[in-house]
């Protein structure tokens, strides 16, 4: 039956704040989805205004077949798995929750950071078999005092400095995209050469997008250069770090431990030989979902549709900005 109304694609659902800002919505339709394959994606898609998506690709076939598409709305703030090509040569942006998770995935890297400098795994061990005869062989540091390298200054790397600063840390800062003053502004300084920092760093944090300037970012060079008492920590995206040379620095006592949220394959099989280790604090790609987190990404990712569809375009949530620019 034809409608005026334009038709939205939940694709894998949406927490129930965000369904209830499609249902008060009366000039639109919507369809929930609960799948990731492709050709039902596309199917649903075909008379689609606007697909809300979470993990799932959103692939250069379904866009094409989308011919009423305006608007493709990511449930969270990483677009790897959308093909950003096709849209723009559609002239269809792309949003994202921009603010969403980026408190909560600095949370998630602190308490990465805590954890790992508490040996919480050693100490919580020894303790459940009452077991104390270890518990004054020191494995455990102090976060205040240590460098802290940030890499990536956005949303969540600006607001890991803060948090950093408010132990008591030195903060460094590798952004190439990033002016000094503003890095400087917040009580930490910029190095536009973060390798030549690596020896002298307690803590390496990674806060930047996976992309052909940081696939194996860090590999077995970085590794040999770092301390054998530091750490280090990704909560952005796999591929960034090479699993394999991880895996030799953390085994070999190159370097202390790691935190890892994210992996070159997620899930990460069970052959992936980190899983092994104890000197790792693993998640899995849970760094930005909480309660609050969720209901963020829910209802920003609906309000990105409907201001795309009334013609309010917030520039600072669209990724291919140069299709809505004059």
């Amino acid at each position: 039956m034809e409608t005026n109304k334009r038709k939205v694609l939940v694709v894998q659902g949406l927490h129930d704040e965000g369904i209830k800002m499609l249902e008060n919505r009366q000039d639109v339709d919507f369809q929930v989805l609960m799948s990731d394959d492709e050709n039902e994606i596309c199917e649903a898609a075909k008379d689609a205004h606007a697909i809300t998506v979470r993990t799932a690709n959103i692939t250069k076939k379904i866009i094409e077949e989308a011919e009423k598409l305006l608007v493709v709305s990511r449930h969270g703030v990483g677009y790897d798995s959308i093909d950003v090509d096709t849209l723009t040569l559609k002239k269809v942006p792309l949003t994202i929750a921009a603010n969403s998770n980026m408190v909560t995935v600095s949370e998630h890297t602190m308490m990465m950071m805590l954890g790992l400098s508490k040996n919480v795994f050693y100490y919580d061990e020894f303790t459940r078999k009452a077991d104390w005869s270890t518990r004054w062989n020191n494995k455990s540091w102090d976060l205040a005092g240590k460098k802290l390298l940030v890499i990536g200054f956005g949303r969540i790397g600006s607001r890991v400095t803060k948090r950093a600063i408010a132990f008591d840390m030195d903060v460094i800062v590798y952004d190439p995209y990033v002016s000094g003053d503003l890095i400087n502004n917040v009580g930490a300084k910029k190095v536009d050469n973060y390798f030549d920092m690596l020896s002298e760093t307690d803590v390496v944090t990674i806060h930047c997008p996976r992309n052909k300037q940081t696939e194996n970012m860090f590999s077995s060079r970085e590794f040999e250069e770092m301390k054998k008492t530091s750490y280090i920590i990704n909560c952005a995206r796999g591929g960034i770090i090479n699993e394999i040379d991880l895996y030799d620095a953390l085994k070999n006592n190159k370097i202390s431990g790691a935190g890892l949220d994210v992996f070159d394959i997620e899930p990460a099989p069970l052959n992936n030989k980190l899983l092994e280790l104890k000197n790792v604090i693993l998640s899995p790609h849970i760094a930005g979902v909480t309660v609050e987190a969720t209901i963020r990404m829910s209802t920003e990712s609906v309000q990105n549709v409907f201001d795309i569809f009334d013609n309010k375009i917030n520039q600072n949530v669209i990724v291919n900005q140069e299709i809505t620019k004059g």
